[in-house]
């Protein structure tokens, strides 16, 4: 079984800002999410998670080896991080949603997110066959592994929400992945 974990709150997700390659903490809320969330669990081998400070906070919640494994790391906004949505100019957020292939300013394209979350997907997938895989991540690396496991590209994951501290659950004991759940919320 693969879990696919968004990590926990943090300040910038309390205040509604993009929060990408910024290396924010957790903050309380955060910390009591991932705590529940990793009792709700319970056992798992194996906890990957990206090198992002929320993400390995999260990731230490679960009793299991750790690695770090980048191509889980968030999506990098650019000029945009650290912005309200609000402040994002409607044409650029307009094309970010609708072009794979568009980059914010110093920023990363949809599709060079989706060619690296489905290489490390297809590397799970291969260890989630006979263990539990906890995956941490973050917002975009998780709903690109859900459109992954669907059979679809990277455009479908602008159609998927996650809240924070959420649960993905994807069935790897067949020939192809199945989808089990999406956006399962535990700390409430």
């Amino acid at each position: 079984m693969l879990i696919l974990v968004r990590h926990g709150r943090t300040a910038a997700n309390a205040g509604g800002l993009l929060q990408g390659r910024s290396d924010l903490p957790l903050d309380e809320v955060g910390q009591e999410q991932v705590r529940k969330v990793a009792e709700a669990i319970g056992r798992v081998d194996l906890v990957i998670s990206s090198s992002l400070a929320r993400a390995r906070a999260t990731a230490a919640a679960f009793d299991a080896p750790h690695n770090i494994d980048d191509r889980w790391i968030e999506l990098d906004f650019g000029v945009y991080d650290g912005m309200a949505l609000s402040v994002v100019p409607a044409e650029a957020w307009s094309q970010w949603r609708s072009d794979a292939s568009y980059a914010p300013p110093q920023g990363e394209t949809m599709a060079t997110l989706d060619e690296r979350v489905r290489s490390a997907c297809s590397e799970v997938f291969e260890l989630a066959r006979s263990q539990t895989v906890v995956v941490v991540s973050h917002v975009s690396p998780i709903k690109a592994a859900v459109a992954w496991a669907l059979g679809g590209d990277i455009t479908m994951s602008w159609r998927i929400h996650l809240d924070q501290a959420a649960v993905c659950r994807i069935s790897c004991d067949a020939s192809r992945p199945v989808v089990r759940s999406v956006n399962e919320v535990l700390y409430r």
